[in-house]
């Protein structure tokens, strides 16, 4: 089933464990992890599991603190970026969630490691100030900041145990800095590339077409629902980092094995804004529709049939199914 859409869900997460974010540090972690904070989902409750250390709970749990202070966690974000809103999800914590939590935020310089003895001695700017948590739920604030972070601090008030953790925003790449000659992936989401709007995603999310790496299993893609329709397309709409030229496409059907598209097209378009219906553009072929097979990394070159810069493609797939990753390798304009 698709996702419900939240207030800031067309915005990536940065702090995402499969973008590439990482739980640094934790003052404590007695009860449960600090790494199950950035992991996928909600997280999930199993009512007779148990460690020596007491319940097991997926999410991140401090011991209850007898002194004065809170507990706190350090986190870095997969890739310098701009917040736009944060999640603080206490999802099956009911009577050990922390009845409050702020947000701090710092950036340091490129190729600057945080170590822990630095935490104390560093600028961290409040950008969530102290704010009431409830019980098993999702906590969704707006964050009224423009700068760039790289690193965020979770305070929670005085201890107690969170499901997950999002910070969602937009990566920051300075591009004029890069050689034009440069070839990246230009669809990544690493990058600042974004899954814009699809016909369909009942199965899995269009995001995880541009995330890092190979997709871990069926559900790491992007799959529609079986369609009925004679000569269906299915379709997403992909802005990429920056305007470039598309040099080579590799479609990745990995782990879908009776349910991978028959073919694919890609088309592309060049435009200065995209609050735009995006079926009704004049959109130019860059790779005519061909087949595609299961379980498998299909690279085309020589297919490509269009040279001009692009700030936007369209993916097509026919009729439906699942691709797991896309890439788009190319040079900025």
């Amino acid at each position: 089933m698709q996702k419900q859409k939240h207030p800031f869900s067309d915005y990536l997460d940065l702090v995402s464990e499969k973008l590439g974010g990482k739980v640094l540090f934790a003052n404590d972690e007695f009860f449960a992890e600090k790494e199950n904070l950035i992991k996928p989902g909600r997280g999930i409750f199993i009512p007779d599991k148990y460690t020596d250390h007491g319940k097991w709970m997926d999410g991140w749990e401090t011991r209850r603190r007898r002194d004065p202070g809170h507990d706190w966690c350090i986190i870095q974000l997969a890739v310098p970026g701009v917040i736009e809103g944060l999640d603080i999800d206490t999802n099956h914590f009911l009577g050990n969630h922390p009845p409050f939590a702020s947000v701090d935020a710092i950036k340091l310089d490129p190729g600057v490691e945080l170590e822990e003895n630095m935490i104390d001695n560093l600028d961290w700017k409040e950008i969530l100030s102290m704010s009431s948590l409830d019980p098993g739920s999702e906590h969704f604030f707006k964050v009224n900041s423009t700068e760039v972070w790289t690193h965020l601090r979770l305070n929670i008030f005085p201890d107690g145990g969170v499901a997950r953790f999002r910070a969602f925003g937009t990566v920051f790449k300075d591009w004029s800095k890069e050689s034009t000659n440069l070839i990246i992936d230009l669809a990544a989401a690493k990058n600042g590339g974004k899954a814009k709007v699809c016909n369909d995603m009942f199965f899995s999310s269009m995001d995880n077409l541009i995330m890092p790496n190979r997709g871990v299993n069926m559900g790491d893609g992007w799959e529609t629902k079986r369609n009925r329709t004679p000569g269906n397309r299915d379709w997403v709409v992909l802005k990429l980092c920056a305007k470039g030229t598309i040099r080579k496409v590799l479609v990745d059907t990995c782990h879908f094995k009776g349910n991978y598209p028959g073919f694919f097209s890609l088309d592309g378009i060049s435009i200065e804004h995209d609050d735009v219906d995006f079926e009704s553009q004049n959109w130019v072929s860059i790779i005519p529709k061909l087949p595609l097979t299961a379980h498998n990394e299909h690279f085309f070159e020589e297919e490509l049939i269009a040279s001009q810069p692009f700030t936007h493609v369209r993916f097509s797939i026919y009729p439906d199914g699942g691709v797991s990753r896309l890439r788009l390798f190319g040079n900025i304009s």
